[in-house]
């Protein structure tokens, strides 16, 4: 990597702004002056490309002034201007003019860059109705391909056929369309994406009425959505004529059918930025099949497309991200999508569970609950489905499984809830077998030495899953499986007779940062008691421990983050590998961004002060690298073994018959690699 290891740019992110000057009507010299004032804003904000609106170096709403030589002189002469103009300029710029080509007027975009126009893009769809008369003036471009125009003192590439190609070290291709196009059928961006155009940019007019702004978001969001790509808007605002309209300088950026950026409207000039994730772009159109089965369907030889080489290099110094990266990919900080997110996850658990229940005919539901997040929440998912089906919540059979490193207050929280839920409870003391298995193998342990290593452990855990499942056969029930999706990505489980395996596992694709915040909606939807919701609280402040080891001379208990480390960050270091396949750098680039300043951005709601800490990127590195070895090394045989369970989040699973399969002897040493190369330790 020869780019600074903090400049946004070095990590497949591409800066884009899209900017409404206050127009002139009929005056290219001052339209032209506006245009560069904030062409050089952007240049400061190192932003790769910056639009401007449709025709906006002549004014959109002139009428019949379009036909007159003069201003379509001055517009080409302004053009010239502000190609000279963009020699020391960073961005690319894109602006609007009418333009002259064998004998026709087309309303087109112009496409500069470091002193040279790159080509030219008519506007394929002319409106002709209600109050746009498009017709009367220029002439469409749908069919024009393959051609060349005369502007600035040299011949450029026109047509609609025209893809913007980064020939230097960003990689980006854009394509450019104009206002109307976009409210088309078929507009000519799906194409243009289907032949690789990550970002898409629009030139608009487009006049305001109530409510219309609401539809051009809609329109231009699905599009983004729908091309799995990047959508740069920007209309017309202030300084238009308004002798029957009105114009509100509406400027958006979408990602993949999320907004990224919104200028406030009628304001005069505007400017917004977002940094565009290109290689999250790539990412998801390699994992969307039918994205690539569509474009061999839909791209025409007959049509092809010509790539215009744009030599677009990062700045030498940093650029730094300004874009928002949630903390927690499973866990959104917006209060409302916090709250629908727990209501879908907590709902789809509770019906996939049901319907096992009904599927099986199993009279019972076996579990074992151990006072901690996982089986507490499996437990509640156990009550609801119960509810759902109309059958007493006698049916849980729930067991407390105390073993040599019990702690009184986590066994007393696992009892105290499993009564409040209304299961039928039981304890069985797992220590009297598991000391008969210990000496049985002759473990040192049973000879009352002090050692706990991965047998002792093993044991204890395998022993709870044993005795679960004799339950299950003697009850006529189905075990129902507790460990996270946290944990299956770290192996943090036992293998087999061990809580790795079960009838069927609700929590199997809930991330741990989620569980505590599903608990948390429980707690608070009025659907448990208040006495169950202050136990509730109590289970979410318990040090996460897997108390298969006893408590040290010091009185510190076993502490699973200490050894796997925080699923703060391993949560976020799962969901970019699993859901886009990042490389281990632009992971660590992310993360230092969401956790290097506890203070900057947002938190989801209920998140205890003492959670709300930062991770600096020696840290985050240390984490990264346990990850990337327990994932692809160490814990894949289990994965591939695990039991059925339902996909909560579209942050992905790992059964291997769903969103993960991988071959369970691999290795971690690529990953590894990368990120020993890539990373500063500092």
């Amino acid at each position: 990597m020869t780019q600074d290891f903090r400049s946004l740019y070095a990590h497949g992110f591409v800066r884009v702004a899209a900017a409404t000057p206050t127009a002139t009507v009929g005056d290219p010299a001052a339209n032209a002056a506006a245009i560069l004032k904030l062409a050089r804003e952007a240049d400061a904000a190192k932003a790769a490309v910056v639009v401007f609106p449709e025709l906006s170096l002549s004014a959109y709403a002139i009428d019949d002034l379009l036909h007159q030589e003069a201003l379509l002189g001055a517009v080409e002469a302004e053009i010239a201007r502000l190609t000279a103009a963009s020699k020391d300029l960073f961005p690319v710029l894109i602006v609007g003019a009418p333009l002259r080509h064998k004998a026709r007027l087309y309303n087109t975009a112009v496409v500069i860059h470091r002193g040279a126009v790159l080509g030219v893009v008519p506007k394929s769809y002319l409106p002709n109705y209600r109050e746009f008369y498009e017709k009367r003036h220029f002439a469409p471009g749908a069919g024009v391909r393959g051609e060349t125009i005369e502007i600035a003192g040299a011949r450029v590439p026109f047509g609609v056929d025209l893809l913007f190609e980064s020939a230097g070290d960003i990689r980006a291709t854009f394509h450019v369309e104009i206002c109307e196009d976009v409210w088309t059928p078929i507009p000519p961006s799906s194409h243009a994406a289907l032949a690789g155009a990550e970002v898409l940019i629009n030139l608009s007019a487009s006049n305001i009425t109530i409510g219309k702004a609401d539809l051009r978001r809609l329109l231009c969001e699905s599009q983004s959505a729908r091309a799995i790509a990047a959508y740069v808007y920007t209309a017309a605002g202030l300084g238009e004529s308004t002798t029957d309209l009105a114009w509100d300088g509406q400027a958006e950026i979408f990602e993949n059918g999320q907004l990224l950026a919104a200028a406030e409207r009628f304001v005069s000039d505007v400017m917004i930025t977002a940094d565009i994730d290109v290689g999250r772009l790539r990412a998801e159109r390699m994992r969307v099949g039918s994205f690539n089965d569509n474009a061999v369907a839909e791209l025409r030889a007959d049509r092809p497309f010509r790539a215009v080489p744009v030599a677009l290099n990062a700045p030498a110094e940093p650029v730094r991200l300004k874009r928002k990266v949630e903390r927690f990919p499973y866990v959104p900080s917006d209060p409302a999508r916090l709250a629908q997110d727990c209501y879908e996850a907590y709902n789809i658990q509770v019906e996939a569970l049901a319907t096992r229940l009904k599927a099986t005919g199993s009279k019972t539901l076996v579990i074992g609950v151990s006072g901690g997040l996982d089986s507490t929440h499996a437990l509640i998912v156990c009550a609801r489905a119960l509810d759902r089906l109309g059958r007493p919540r006698s049916q849980i059979m729930a067991y407390t499984l105390p073993g040599f490193a019990t702690s009184e207050g986590t066994k007393s929280n696992a009892v105290a809830l499993m009564e409040a839920i209304g299961a039928t409870a039981a304890e069985i003391d797992i220590r009297p077998a598991a000391r008969q298995m210990l000496g049985d193998i002759g473990h040192p342990f049973a000879k009352g030495e002090p050692v706990y290593d991965v047998t002792f452990e093993n044991v204890q855990a395998g022993l709870r899953t044993d005795y679960l499942f004799r339950l299950a056969n003697q009850h006529q029930g189905i075990v129902v499986g507790t460990g996270d999706l946290s944990e299956l990505a770290l192996g943090w489980c036992t293998y087999g007779v061990g809580d790795q395996m079960s009838h069927y596992n609700v929590n199997s694709s809930v991330p741990k940062t989620l569980i505590q915040h599903l608990i948390r909606f429980v707690a608070a939807s009025g659907d448990v008691s208040e006495e169950t919701a202050r136990l509730l609280h109590a289970i979410l402040a318990t040090e996460i421990s897997p108390e298969l080891v006893p408590a040290g001379a010091d009185g510190a208990i076993q502490s699973t983050e200490a050894i796997v480390g925080p699923y703060a960050l391993q949560d976020f270091n799962l969901y970019y590998t699993v859901r886009y396949g990042f490389p281990p750098s632009k992971i660590a680039y992310l993360a230092e961004h969401a956790w290097a300043d506890a203070g900057a951005g947002d938190w989801p709601g209920n998140t205890p002060e003492a959670a709300r800490r930062a991770y600096d990127l020696p840290e985050i590195r240390k984490w990264l690298r346990v990850f990337l070895t327990r994932f692809f090394a160490f814990s894949q045989f289990k994965r591939s073994a695990m039991p059925n369970g339902p996909k909560i989040s579209s942050g992905g699973s790992l059964s291997p018959r769903g969103d993960w399969r991988a071959p369970s002897d691999g290795n971690a040493a690529a990953w590894l690699a990368e990120l020993e190369a890539n990373v500063p330790e500092a």
